[in-house]
């Protein structure tokens, strides 16, 4: 795990606030979702993303295909021409 050198308070209602820089960098608009888990005393945000989204759009489809560590929807292929 990389470290950020950010430090962030927790409101009264148990919010913290994601820096821009950092929602910037991540891709992270303001309908993102994400996924909480917690390991030992360690508290792990990640993307959510269903299984079968579309790495490119975000689009769920039934027919993506992994290629290279990425998954990809029909329509993104059509694009691209080449899968």
């Amino acid at each position: 795990m990389k470290t950020t050198g950010i430090v962030r308070g927790i409101d009264a209602l148990g919010r913290i606030v994601l820096p821009k820089e950092l929602r910037t960098s991540m891709r992270l608009d303001s309908d993102a979702k994400l996924e909480i888990f917690v390991e030992g005393d360690s508290i792990i945000l990640k993307k959510y993303r269903p299984n079968g989204s579309c790495d490119f759009c975000g689009e769920v489809d039934s027919n993506a295909v992994q290629y290279e560590g990425y998954c990809i929807c029909s329509a993104c292929r059509r694009k691209i021409g080449a899968l």
